[in-house]
């Protein structure tokens, strides 16, 4: 029978036929497995850091072996967690994450530097033990940096007071030393201070009088709400919250408050120095917010173009 005759039959090309037979006589199989020699080279880097950081997915991961040195691709780390069973199956919703970056802020100006607008509010998780807690957090928007969090079984003025005071001190210790905010919140030319944009929801703690008085007595701070039903308004201080409970809280055992306190400012601690952050190039919120790096391009130790998304 014709070669020709016989691949049609059989449903195969001729040419992939003609190179089966080309591998057979030369003692080669028809198909792989091929060397793998970028797997190979990533391997182990890639795998300690997935069992370090079993919450991240791989690009995190990438960016953390960039990190540390090492010359790797988005997709090559993604082919050793997917082949070590690391990898978590996923449909990323990618007109999801753009809709995400065209939200509208609620500021009409958008910053370009640290402490020009930070977002702010509350959560709440249940122990084991019973009992529910709440979080007030403030975020940088700029440089996603998340100031010390005010824990208490309550959510009302006097914590969201207690924690905007708790931002305002870290702030200020960030700041180069001689420097207080205020300072360096007033223009040099005009002497006019340029409050922070204060963005919240329309929680009852901030439609209070006693925040109202706070905010009005605080030349360092302007007070903006969120329209009503538009949580994305306020979306850098919810995406952070929801990285806090299902890559920390959720995955440890949680029995009282002291536990939620330690585990949430470990990671706290974990998310500004050491989480690469896809939004500031996959550079650490505290180098962001104190310029050591800038967050539209990455800070790795060799440079290397992003991969487009």
């Amino acid at each position: 029978m014709p070669t020709a005759r016989f691949c049609k039959l059989i449903g195969v090309p001729e040419r992939t036929y003609r190179r089966w037979q080309a591998h057979a006589r030369a003692g080669r199989p028809a198909k792989g497995p091929w060397p793998r020699p970028a797997r190979q080279a990533s391997w182990q880097v890639v795998t300690d850091l997935a069992a370090r950081h079993t919450a991240w997915g791989h690009r995190k991961i990438w960016a953390m072996a960039r990190h540390s040195g090492h010359r790797v691709s988005m997709s090559t780390t993604a082919r050793i967690l997917d082949d070590a069973g690391l990898l978590l199956k996923a449909d990323y919703q990618r007109e999801r994450r753009q809709l995400a970056q065209q939200r509208k802020a609620a500021f009409a100006k958008t910053p370009t530097g640290p402490n020009m607008v930070w977002q702010f509010d509350f959560s709440e998780y249940e122990t084991a033990g019973g009992g529910t807690w709440r979080v007030a957090g403030i975020a940088d928007y700029w440089s996603k940096y998340e100031f010390g969090w005010y824990w208490s079984p309550t959510a009302n003025q006097h914590d969201a007071v207690a924690a905007v005071e708790l931002a305002l001190a870290e702030a200020g210790e960030l700041l180069p030393e001689g420097l207080d905010l205020l300072e360096y919140l007033t223009d040099p030319e005009t002497g006019e201070v340029v409050p922070i944009t204060l963005v919240t929801d329309n929680g009852g703690p901030f439609r209070s009088a006693r925040f109202a008085a706070f905010i009005e007595a605080t030349p360092e701070l302007d007070h903006v709400r969120t329209r009503v039903r538009t949580p994305g308004q306020n979306g850098v201080r919810e995406r952070a919250f929801q990285s806090l409970k299902y890559e920390r809280l959720y995955r440890e055992q949680i029995d009282d408050m002291h536990d939620l306190v330690t585990h949430g400012e470990d990671f706290r601690a974990e998310f500004n120095t050491v989480r690469p952050h896809e939004a500031l190039s996959w550079n650490r919120p505290r180098e962001v917010h104190l310029r050591q790096a800038d967050p539209c391009s990455p800070n790795f130790p060799e440079p290397e173009n992003l991969p487009r998304t």
